[in-house]
């Protein structure tokens, strides 16, 4: 079982740029590309939803429409770590941002939805303010 720490959170004037760091502890043997990786996030009274998902390989990645343009992710596999880095916030950005992990996924297959992905952390806290 993968284990998932994010970092980076924090409160941000609008327009501003903010990077998530999600850190992966993956089991003795295991190996952190056997698993495609997601960022999501909550805001206050609402679903968690999708926000960008990258392959096993690091080369192919997906963006919600919301942030597609604004937002990059990136996966270091040395260092099995998956970065999120967000520019040009908006306040509709608010929310806990969290590191998802997807075991089942092909070597170039990411997957929007929530029920795919196996292993969760604990969440990051994004505040945009205007």
């Amino acid at each position: 079982q993968v284990q998932l720490v994010e970092s980076g959170g924090g409160l941000m004037q609008a327009g501003g740029s903010l990077r998530l760091s999600c850190v992966a502890r993956v089991p003795t043997g295991g190996l952190f590309n056997n698993y495609a990786l997601g960022w999501f996030r909550q805001a206050p009274g609402k679903e968690r939803e999708f926000v960008a998902g990258i392959d096993r390989s690091g080369g192919r990645s997906y963006f919600s429409d919301s942030v597609r343009g604004r937002f990059t992710i990136f996966r270091d596999n040395v260092k099995k770590t998956v970065y999120l880095q967000m520019n040009n916030l908006t306040t509709d950005d608010t929310g806990v941002y969290y590191c998802a992990a997807d075991y089942r996924a092909r070597w170039m297959a990411v997957s929007q939805t929530l029920s795919s992905y196996d292993f969760w952390g604990q969440g990051t806290q994004v505040t945009v303010s205007s």
